[in-house]
């Protein structure tokens, strides 16, 4: 199959790197930079997982061949620029799968094409850091979710067959919802806090948690999405232990905007149009915004963590979260 990754960063590469391995055409659509250095060097992945991975590496999509696949790993503000360009391209034959975070990311992508191809929502539960161009960091293995469509099953036969855990979901909507909450909490908190994935677990932060958690499965509610489970349960069992970075975290490190506004701030506006205030989120997105605008201009940026040990997920039996992920814009 032939399959381009567009907005190939940490993830978009990751995803890459397991399909080329295999028999498919992938090509990576990233940054110049970092198709310069996947070019003359191959694409070098550390962490849980030590290769280089000798794939295609572009800054644009030529041509689109039948029945080809697009995995969409942009920032989500970054939708419409990465597929308007493409459109003229787009075959009716074409799946492109979102795998991005926030909630929507699908309609966005459907409206940036004009209702071009097939466009399916997907959920990525993979770790993943962008050291440099050329180099990413493998960080937590996990699973994606693919929405429930005629397409699905060998989309989700061609990722098992790379190592990609896939699984088709029958009610992706509620799993977009639970990935948005594991979101809300862990992405801002460690970004605000500065620790890894694995500090979010600290018992002095429980009450925190549980304030974010409780606004969102509100508006959630509103929403017609109803969330079963110990959330917080569940989110202390998954990542207790990881030494993932979250991309917010990430973003700031290097200068760029974060997706609070996708995340947090979605949560309070539509909690607004339900007449649900949403404090401790809107509080959050206000500390993140402040973050961003004092180091909009770094390029060196608050220390990430260091990366000496390798990832450790401990998971309660039978109870698997959502893991945050790395997707970094290519625009």
């Amino acid at each position: 199959m032939q399959i381009f990754v567009l907005g190939a960063g940490a993830i978009g590469s990751l995803y890459g790197a397991k399909l080329a391995a295999g028999d498919n055409d992938v090509t990576l659509i990233a940054r110049p930079d970092h198709v310069r250095a996947i070019n003359e060097n191959g694409l070098r992945i550390e962490g849980l997982e030590h290769e280089t991975i000798h794939v295609r590496a572009a800054t644009h999509i030529k041509r689109i061949a039948a029945d080809a696949l697009i995995l969409l790993t942009t920032k989500l503000p970054a939708t419409s620029a990465a597929l308007q360009p493409i459109t003229p391209l787009i075959r009716n034959d074409t799946t492109i799968v979102a795998l991005q975070n926030g909630l929507n990311s699908e309609e966005i992508a459907r409206a940036a094409i004009s209702g071009r191809g097939q466009v399916l929502r997907g959920i990525t539960q993979f770790g993943a850091i962008f050291e440099q161009p050329g180099a990413i960091r493998y960080m937590a293995k996990g699973y994606t979710l693919l929405e429930d469509h005629e397409r699905s099953a060998r989309i989700a036969a061609i990722f098992n067959a790379a190592g990609l855990e896939s699984r088709i979901c029958p009610d992706i909507k509620t799993e977009a919802w639970r990935k948005l909450i594991f979101n809300c909490v862990v992405n801002p908190v460690t970004t605000i806090t500065g620790c890894k994935v694995g500090g979010i677990v600290d018992p002095a932060l429980d009450r925190l948690k549980e304030l974010i958690v409780n606004e969102c499965l509100a508006v959630a509610r509103a929403e017609n999405i109803h969330l079963e489970g110990n959330l917080l349960g569940e989110m202390n069992a998954t990542y207790a232990g990881s030494r993932n970075i979250v991309s917010m975290q990430q973003d700031l490190a290097r200068g760029r905007p974060t997706e609070i506004d996708f995340l947090n701030g979605t949560v309070v506006r539509l909690g607004a149009r339900y007449g649900l205030a949403c404090p401790v989120n809107e509080g959050l997105t206000r500390i993140i915004k402040a973050m961003e605008a004092t180091f909009k201009d770094n390029r060196g940026g608050p220390r990430l963590p260091p990366q000496e040990l390798p990832t450790k997920i401990s998971t309660r039996t039978g109870v698997r979260a959502p893991e945050t992920s790395s997707s970094e814009i290519t625009r």
